[in-house]
């Protein structure tokens, strides 16, 4: 089956990425869903990927990181929304929690900004609710990893 921008669905993959400060990385996206907003850093799973290549190959475009994958955080899903503006009609979002291996966090690739934040400083950002949610269930399961 040949899948075009309307039809089908779209898997994405994100990260949780946690510093040494117990920071969240987030950048600001250039692209649709969510131009111009503070997120995950991630993106489409390609042809023949798994989803943790795909997590770490996102990661290394957007920001220049090297990353260990601590596991799973949560999924999200875009359905039906013409909000969206991408002509996608249903994302599923895979996240991950992960861990910084090497690098320097920068904005590369899709991302216009590449930013590490507290966790208190998170409500204020306009994120959406389910970046909220999946970083809180990260950060339950994996920051006792970080310390």
């Amino acid at each position: 089956m040949n899948l075009n921008r309307t039809d089908g669905i779209l898997v994405g993959v994100g990260a949780v990425i946690w510093n040494d400060a117990d920071e969240v990385l987030l950048i600001r996206r250039t692209k649709p869903p969510g131009a111009g907003r503070w997120s995950l850093p991630g993106g489409k799973v390609e042809q023949g990927e798994t989803l943790e290549q795909a997590v770490r190959r996102e990661v290394r475009e957007e920001t220049g990181l090297e990353v260990e994958i601590l596991g799973l955080a949560g999924v999200a899903e875009i359905t039906g929304d013409a909000a969206v503006g991408s002509g996608w009609r249903h994302y599923v979002l895979v996240d991950y929690g992960a861990l910084v291996v090497s690098g320097v966090a920068r904005a590369a690739s899709d991302a216009a900004d590449a930013t590490w934040f507290a966790i208190s400083d998170l409500p204020g950002l306009g994120l959406w609710s389910e970046t909220l949610r999946i970083i809180a269930e990260s950060a339950r399961r994996h920051r006792s990893l970080t310390a």
